[in-house]
């Protein structure tokens, strides 16, 4: 979690106190919005969920991580958002989220690619 403002630069910063454990709360800032979350399920390397309110929308983040072939890892995440602001302006905020969502996943792949870009250039010197 600590690297997570490192390869996300929709994330801000990130500050948590415990574990990454069900029951765990952290503090997160995103386009301007402090955010804190609670970890809800942790199963180590193959999924994480997490949620709580922000300016009275609750979401849910759930990312999945499969091996799908030796040194490669398919990543999925949905997400849902709830509350008064959603239901107010539902396909603005569904285009919010799904372009979130997008960014978050091509800034995982691009970190994910530079660390392999890096290793394989380490192991060829």
């Amino acid at each position: 979690m600590a690297a997570w403002a490192e390869w996300n630069t929709d994330v801000e910063r990130v500050e948590y106190a415990g574990p990454l454990a069900p029951g765990t709360a952290f503090r997160w800032l995103t386009h301007g919005l402090d955010i804190t979350s609670t970890v809800h399920q942790v199963v180590p390397g193959e999924r994480i969920v997490w949620g709580g309110p922000a300016h009275g929308i609750d979401g849910i983040h759930v990312w999945t991580f499969q091996e799908t072939a030796p040194g490669t890892v398919t990543v999925r995440t949905e997400e849902s958002w709830g509350g008064a602001p959603v239901e107010a302006r539902r396909t603005e905020m569904e285009q919010v989220l799904r372009q979130s969502l997008d960014a978050w996943l091509a800034a995982l792949k691009a970190r994910a690619e530079a660390a392999a870009g890096a290793s394989a250039s380490a192991e060829r010197h």
